[in-house]
């Protein structure tokens, strides 16, 4: 699925009931052996049972393989190589790695897992996905091990990861979204800096001219599931609207959300922006191959770059905007969890504190490894975004340009349930793949998701 390309996310304070365990587990369940990992519920719950068998060591799932060809795969696995190592060193309870492929661990294995109580007891999560498991009461309070001052440092970070006042998981990394352009693509075309989009006609101008120079003028997700939706979202915030209003009613059917469906929907039939993704969906080797002019993907890329093809040239932008819109990009970004129905609850939350919840230089230097050395990202941590510049870490001129330019216009990725996500998910691939009228599926998704709003009991989506 990546080389950890769909690498995603933030939000808001979250308020409110959470459903009854019994009762979500056995809708949960009936939605899995379904297949469904986005099903009509937004919520699981797990207790205990295999996932104890051996008592003693935490399994912490992550999805980075040290074992990949590509290089900046395995330097990310060696990042979570040391802090297990360093807290293995220290602690009774130990704490093993658990390698689950990208595929697998943004599909259905974690949410089926958890159903048949045989979840991890550490794991990663993005706010895309944040409420099913917090609904689903399966988020530790990491609260009570996190130190003084580190909420404040996180600042609104955080926010997406928070129910009432309480901290359920701590981010590693922020990741801004751009436009990517191929310099030797653009050359091919007679293009230059001068001709960097700023506007929506610009970019579908810019990319109809690369089209006959690549196999893709311009590159959207084609592909369903909350990485799409990810990238969907700023275009349609860009107009001024929203999947739900701050009154928590269903907004989706707005002159924004229409916009932004036909932006990708015209892109794609008038061929401009293919319907399957170039080269597997990797944005690296479409670039070297000369497979794509632009493409929409996050600061993570820079990495693969500096590693993978450090001579290749290319180059970044922020999201142009439609006509009376404000720029708006969205901010991604993965989180440390514990579970509250593993073999060591507390021990599991203490672990994600220690990590990445201290104000001791340990603790903040391990975000600042992972956000310029081991990955490129921008640091969630005021500290360690303050430190990682003192170092040099976004000197490079990507990096800079992420740092000044793209990240302060980002907004933090929306935690909607399942159900939301699909109505919006149907909405965009109808619309985008199949050529239904953008008007009738923002209809439908807005009266799916005003429909679903009504009996929501759970955190806030806002």
């Amino acid at each position: 699925m990546y080389s950890q390309r769909r690498e995603h996310t933030m939000l808001q304070h979250g308020n409110g009931a959470v459903v009854p365990a019994a009762s979500t587990r056995r809708r949960f369940l009936g939605a899995a052996a379904a297949g469904a990992a986005v099903a009509a519920t937004p919520l699981l719950t797990g207790c205990g049972g295999p996932a104890k068998a051996d008592g003693g060591t935490l399994k912490f799932w992550y999805f980075y393989d040290a074992h990949s060809p590509d290089p900046s795969d395995r330097a990310r696995a060696k990042w979570f190589q040391d802090v297990v190592k360093d807290w293995n060193a220290d602690h009774e309870v130990k704490v093993e790695l658990y390698y689950v492929p990208g595929d697998s661990y943004q599909g259905s294995k974690m949410v089926t897992a958890f159903a048949s109580e045989a979840g991890p007891d550490i794991f990663l999560l993005s706010p895309g996905d944040f409420l099913r498991y917090q609904n689903g009461g399966i988020l530790a309070d990491l609260t009570p091990h996190i130190e003084k001052g580190v909420i404040e440092d996180y600042g609104s970070s955080l926010d997406s990861r928070m129910v009432d006042g309480k901290v359920y998981a701590l981010p590693m990394e922020v990741e801004p979204l751009a436009m990517y352009y191929n310099v030797p693509v653009w050359e091919k075309a007679g293009l230059s800096e001068a001709d960097i989009p700023v506007t929506w006609d610009e970019m579908l101008d810019v990319g109809d001219k690369l089209r006959a120079k690549a196999g893709a003028g311009l590159v959207f997700q084609t592909d369903p599931g909350y990485y799409q939706n990810f990238t969907w979202y700023p275009w349609m915030w860009q107009g001024g609207g929203d999947v739900v209003d701050e009154n928590g009613k269903a907004g989706f059917d707005s002159r924004a959300a229409r916009q932004a469906l036909s932006l990708w929907q015209d892109a794609v039939q008038a061929g401009i922006a293919p319907r399957t993704m170039p080269a597997a969906d990797d944005l690296l080797t479409s670039f070297t191959s000369g497979l794509a002019g632009m493409w929409q993907s996050g600061i993570w890329e820079i990495s693969g770059f500096r590693t993978s093809a450090p001579k290749h040239k290319y180059g970044v932008f922020k999201l142009p905007v439609p006509s009376g819109g404000k720029y708006t990009t969205v901010l991604g970004g993965w989180s440390f969890c514990a579970s509250t129905q593993g073999r060591n609850p507390e021990i599991a939350a203490e672990f994600c504190a220690w990590a990445l919840g201290g104000m001791n230089d340990e603790s903040v230097n391990r975000t600042v490894d992972w956000c310029t050395s081991s990955k490129s990202d921008i640091a969630p941590r005021a500290s360690a975004l303050e430190r990682a510049a003192k170092k040099g870490g976004y000197d490079f001129w990507a990096m800079k340009k992420f740092k000044e330019e793209i990240f302060p216009g980002g907004r933090a990725e929306p935690r909607y349930p399942p159900v939301v996500y699909k109505a919006v998910s149907d909405a965009i691939q109808a619309t985008m793949l199949a050529g239904k009228g953008v008007a009738g599926e923002t209809d439908r998704a807005a009266r799916s998701i005003e429909a679903f709003m009504q009996s929501y009991e759970g955190a806030s989506l806002i």
